[in-house]
């Protein structure tokens, strides 16, 4: 049978207006404007496990891989991951949101008013995931609570029993972006690379999991890409995993065109795995997009 495409593509468009439309008259501009991007983005990021699958905005995973790198540089266990993205997909659907509930702002909707720190402050995805962990590791026997009272304890939410409904997909996200899951656990849908440089991801790397934790090396560049190879100096799987589905769940932020480990690889002309040409054996490598 004859496709038609274009006829196609126009219906597409017809229906995302008018279901666009209707969700500002049902649900307000508000809500629309919160979790409208959910419908309308054109780039996603899927994690998968065992036969579950949840899938996030490239924005939403990018915040994501976020909070678990952060919990990674504090040397926090992944339960601390978990807990942290269920409470932000909770308070803020996994967006650094500049409005909310009174005063409250951010990632995880922090209020200046209530001592988390000045409104530029809590507005920095950086700031607000450390102050969250810093006061969840205060919080007695943190590591055994059900999510629900360990994000409650922290964040003292007027509507406690909604953090444990994010446990399962926190769960699946942290599992990956913690390295628990395999090498080809996250997987997104993306259009191509910006132009961008070595140093931009190098300085990303450093950012979300600190110093001392990887080892960059960029190798010559080839037309339009630049490769670099990641290493663990703990020289452990998770590690290696981890960075790897970091790489990927990131790449909507920064010019990366592909990730290989492990004989497989991502790279956003194919939006999955697929074995690749090369690589080095207990590194990752990623592709960035330096030229035009």
């Amino acid at each position: 049978m004859t496709r038609r495409p274009r006829r196609g593509g126009c219906v597409a468009v017809l229906l995302i207006l008018v279901l666009a439309a209707a969700a500002v008259i049902v649900v307000g501009p508000g809500l629309l404007n919160r979790y409208g991007d959910r419908l309308l983005s054109q780039s996603h990021c899927t994690v998968t496990l065992a036969g579950d699958a949840h899938t996030l905005t490239a924005e939403q995973a990018n915040n994501a891989a976020l909070i678990s790198a952060r919990s990674i540089q504090r040397r926090l266990p992944a339960r601390a991951a978990t807990i942290g993205i269920a409470t932000a997909i909770q308070e803020s659907s996994l967006r650094n949101i500049n409005y909310g509930d009174r005063d409250s702002l951010g990632l995880f909707q922090q209020r200046p008013s209530q001592g988390w720190g000045s409104e530029e402050q809590v507005m920095d995805p950086y700031y607000s995931t450390d102050k969250f962990y810093e006061v969840l590791v205060t919080v007695r026997h943190w590591r055994d609570l059900p999510i629900t009272e360990a994000a409650q304890a922290v964040q003292r939410s007027a509507f406690p029993e909604a953090y444990g409904n994010r446990e399962p997909e926190a769960r699946l996200w942290a599992s990956a972006l913690r390295g628990f899951s395999g090498p080809s656990a996250v997987t997104c849908k993306l259009g191509e690379a910006r132009v961008g440089s070595v140093e931009e991801f190098v300085g990303r790397v450093a950012a979300d999991f600190g110093d001392g934790l990887y080892q960059v090396e960029a190798q010559d560049a080839t037309g339009r890409y630049t490769a670099v190879t990641v290493t663990p100096l703990s020289g452990t799987t998770e590690d290696l995993h981890a960075l790897a589905a970091w790489s990927i769940a990131v790449a909507s932020s920064l010019p990366v065109h592909s990730v290989t480990i492990d004989g497989e690889g991502w790279s956003r002309s194919s939006d999955e795995y697929q074995v690749p040409d090369g690589g080095p054996a207990g590194a990752v490598t990623v592709e960035l997009r330096t030229q035009t």
